[in-house]
């Protein structure tokens, strides 16, 4: 297998064969040449800007039961918590006085924040100037047609495997199809929207990983997040092993190739594997990076897996930090919203 010139051909056609990326999935000896031809592709599409986009978790209460995810609703270690409407509109104003242009609301499937109380809330965070992503689990088209109006831009709905069989045994009582319908609503109600893959869940093959990769680029998602399956000893996937830093990046990078103009995040669960990952990943095809400006002990609480980085970080240090480490391989922070630009 000619790997070098299949990353060529990625590099300049932005296609592949599925039995292409999955050969290059499995190339763990070409990871450097891969991760050099995303960072050309990277640079001419997308610049040398790094995004930060403020990420304020807001409530760790969910109705799902996913099997791999901390936040799961049967279990009752975690501390559970709801950020009221005020302390959510004071980290938010936090979040823009710290320069960030973009707000990213995050939280379990929590039912309390009814449509009337998130559109109140859309509505004054909007009135500061800021791009919203919301990041809040499976509606109704309807509702994400509410949250468009009120001010929401972008929505992040991560499908986390395109395996069907593999997607409804880690999240039990959910239908892989209606979370394909979520995204395609969100795409033709007009969002910027953002989805992903958790690398090295049980049972998840490379195949599925290149199809994932197919489904992204199908979808034309315009944001990619890609992140390590990391066992959480609270759920029942406690004892399987992890995903992999390196598979996870030579994720990433294909992604940069053919997705070109993609909005790619650098995520906080890889540095849980490498403490240099954001920096690498930066460097590997990524342009996005998401600092927590959630405050206190809430960061604690909010624990998808173990390992969290930066959970005894104020958001002024983490912001500070991130922008060294983005000065230091010769990028800079954007100043604008970040939006994706379509050049193709």
């Amino acid at each position: 297998m000619d790997y070098q010139k299949l990353i060529e051909k990625a590099k300049e056609t932005h296609s592949l064969e599925r039995a292409e990326i999955i050969s290059l999935l499995q190339a763990t000896d070409q990871q450097e040449e891969l991760a050099a031809a995303a960072d050309c592709v990277r640079r001419e599409f997308v610049g040398d800007a790094v995004h930060l986009r403020g990420l304020l978790e807001f409530s760790n209460i969910c109705r799902q039961n996913c099997l791999y995810c901390g936040l799961r609703r049967d279990n009752d270690r975690v501390e559970r918590y709801r950020l009221s409407e005020d302390e959510i509109l004071d980290f938010a104003a936090k979040a823009k006085s710290y320069g960030y242009k973009t707000l990213v609301m995050q939280s379990g499937e929590d039912l309390h924040f009814t449509v009337d109380i998130m559109t109140k809330i859309l509505r004054q965070i909007k009135a500061m100037g800021m791009a919203i992503t919301l990041s809040i689990g499976e509606k109704s088209y309807e509702e994400y047609q509410v949250y468009k109006a009120a001010g929401a831009d972008r929505y992040l709905l991560r499908i986390e495997t395109t395996d069907k069989a593999l997607y409804e045994k880690m999240d039990p009582g959910m239908s892989f199809a209606n979370r394909v319908r979520c995204l395609r609503d969100l795409k033709s109600l007009g969002y910027e929207v953002g989805t992903g893959s958790l690398v090295g869940l049980p049972g998840q093959s490379v195949e599925s990983l290149a199809d994932d990769i197919l489904f992204f680029k199908a979808l034309d998602a315009d944001m990619v997040g890609i992140g390590p399956f990391i066992p959480n000893s609270d759920t029942p996937l406690k004892d399987e092993p992890g995903g992999s830093f390196e598979r996870s990046r030579r994720l990433v990078s294909l992604l940069r190739l053919l997705l070109p103009e993609a909005n790619i995040p650098a995520t906080t669960a890889m540095e849980t594997l490498n403490k240099n990952a954001r920096v690498i990943v930066l460097q590997s095809g990524a342009n996005v990076v998401m600092p927590n400006v959630t405050e206190g002990d809430y960061r604690r609480k909010y624990a998808l897996y173990p390992g969290k980085i930066c959970i005894s970080d104020t958001p002024a240090h983490c912001r500070g930090c991130i922008g060294g480490k983005i000065a230091s391989i010769g990028r800079y922070v954007a100043d604008d919203q970040g939006f994706r630009q379509k050049n193709l």
